[in-house]
C-alpha cells in the first residue's frame, strides 16, 4: 500500500526523476535486447525447440520497443552506454556459456536470472509507474512468465544431468544480480522503488523456480545464499 500511495506524489516530470528514469530505462530497453539475443542463441543451441526460442525473441523485441515509447512518453532518452556497462557481467557470462555450448548455463543466466530479476523489477513497478508505462508493464509481466516456464520445463526434465552445471552456474552468477541491485538502488528509489521490495520479490520468483525444477527447500537455501554472499 505505501507504494501505491506513493505514486500520487511522484512528479513523473521532475528533471530528478526524468534523470534516474534515463538509467532505469535504458536497463529494461537493453535486457529486453540482450534476452532478444540470448534466444536466438538459444535456438542455435536446442534446434529441437528452435521455433519456439524464435518466438520468445520476438517477443522480446516488441517489449524493447514498448520500453522506447515509455521513455518517449516522458521526453527522456536513455542512457543506453549505462545499460550495457549494467549487464555487462551476465552478458559475457551468457556469451561464453554459449560459445561452449553450456545449454544449462545459458538457460539459467537467461530463463531464471534474468527473467526472475525482470518480473521482479517490473512487479515493484508498476504500482508506482506512470500510467502510460504502467500499461505497457503490465502487459510485458504476463509474457514474461512464460519465458520463465520454458527454462523450468526444458531444466526439470534434464535435471538430474543438469543439477552439477546449475549449482556451478548460480555459484558465479547469482552474485552478479546483487551487484546489479546495488549499482541501481538509488535510481530505484527516485522511482518510489524500494531496494529491499526487489530482493525480496527476485529471491521468492527466483526460490520458486529452483524448487520447480527439481532443487529442495534445503537447496534452494544454500543456492541462495550466494547471491547474499555476494550483497
Amino acid at each position: 500500500m505505501q507504494q501505491l500511495a506513493a505514486q500520487s506524489e511522484i512528479d513523473f516530470h521532475s528533471e530528478v526523476y526524468k534523470d534516474a528514469y534515463s538509467r532505469i530505462n535504458a536497463i529494461v530497453i537493453e535486457g529486453e535486447q540482450e534476452a532478444h539475443e540470448n534466444y536466438l542463441a538459444l535456438a542455435e543451441l536446442l534446434p529441437e525447440s528452435k521455433d519456439e526460442l524464435i518466438r520468445l525473441s520476438k517477443m522480446e523485441s516488441r517489449h524493447k520497443k514498448g520500453f522506447e515509447s515509455c521513455g518517449r512518453n516522458l521526453q527522456v532518452t536513455p542512457d543506453l552506454q549505462f545499460a550495457k556497462e549494467f549487464f555487462a557481467g551476465l552478458h559475457g557470462n551468457f556469451q561464453s556459456a554459449a560459445a561452449e555450448g553450456k545449454i544449462v548455463t545459458c538457460l539459467l543466466i537467461q530463463s531464471l536470472i534474468i527473467e526472475c530479476f525482470a518480473i521482479a523489477a517490473y512487479n515493484i513497478y508498476i504500482p508506482v509507474a506512470d500510467p502510460f508505462a504502467r500499461k505497457i508493464t503490465e502487459g510485458v509481466v504476463k509474457d514474461e512468465y512464460s519465458h520463465l516456464n520454458f527454462g523450468e520445463v526444458w531444466l526439470k526434465e534434464h535435471f538430474e544431468q543438469s543439477k552439477a552445471e546449475l549449482e556451478e552456474a548460480n555459484r558465479k552468477n547469482l552474485p552478479i544480480v546483487w551487484k546489479m541491485l546495488n549499482q541501481v538502488e538509488d535510481d530505484a528509489r527516485v522511482l518510489a522503488m524500494e531496494k529491499e521490495a526487489l530482493v525480496e520479490d527476485f529471491m521468492i520468483q527466483y526460490g520458486e523456480a529452483l524448487s520447480h525444477i527439481g532443487f529442495t527447500t534445503r537447496d534452494i537455501m544454500r543456492l541462495s545464499a550466494f547471491g547474499i554472499a555476494g550483497s
